[in-house]
């Protein structure tokens, strides 16, 4: 599971955010020619990162596709505390291939893709207060028709409907946000998988259609 420190964060995005998506995007599996051309795709309201071929089957750590706003419970470990968490993918919003072209340093880097935003409702169910910037939704992965995403970091901080993580403290039991996550994908995919994976536990995967 990957972690990071709020100082980090913040150093990051007040530095260069275009240079650290373009770095991220190449570090994925990015900028390659597969996809084809733009798809004028925009938000999808129906429910990183292993090759295709190599996910589990659900019942061996999968823990079987989901709908949109369906909700399941799983624990992670913040900075503060072990909490639980009520997790559900809410849609993915998909940008138009011109659109992710002017995500990246490069557009180069984005030939043949599209930016796929998924939001993700987190509630805190139990396990003690999350006192300043959570880290649960660095774990969402994108999937297109299997295959891994190419995370596009800092992208979804400023997205209509997502919660900033930076703004986000003193975190209760039954308070609810939305944190998103964006991943190019290819422009001709035909399906998209939200994933969340606990740490030595099921992945859970909501499926939504790429139209």
């Amino acid at each position: 599971m990957s972690r990071r420190t709020p100082t980090r964060t913040r150093a990051l995005r007040a530095a260069a955010p275009v240079a650290v998506l373009a770095l991220a995007l190449t570090a994925c599996g990015g900028g390659s020619d597969s996809g084809g051309g733009s798809t004028g795709k925009k938000e999808q309201g129906s429910s990183e990162s292993k090759p295709k071929g190599d996910s589990p089957e659900a019942g061996e750590g999968e823990s079987g596709a989901m709908q949109a706003g369906e909700a399941v419970t799983a624990a992670f470990k913040e900075d503060d505390a072990k909490i639980t968490y009520e997790i559900a993918a809410q849609k993915v919003d998909l940008s138009t291939e011109a659109e992710a072209q002017k995500m990246v340093e490069d557009p180069k880097d984005a030939k043949g893709l599209v930016a796929a935003t998924a939001h993700v409702k987190f509630t805190n169910k139990a396990g003690g207060v999350v006192e300043s910037s959570p880290s649960v939704g660095m774990e969402t992965e994108i999937y297109a028709d299997g295959a891994p995403g190419a995370r596009l970091m800092f992208a979804s901080e400023d997205a209509p409907g997502c919660d900033d993580t930076i703004d986000i403290d003193n975190w209760k039991a039954g308070q609810s946000y939305t944190i998103c996550q964006t991943y190019m994908v290819p422009a001709t995919a035909k399906s998209i998988e939200v994933r969340f994976p606990e740490e030595g536990g099921a992945t859970h995967t909501w499926t939504f259609a790429a139209k």
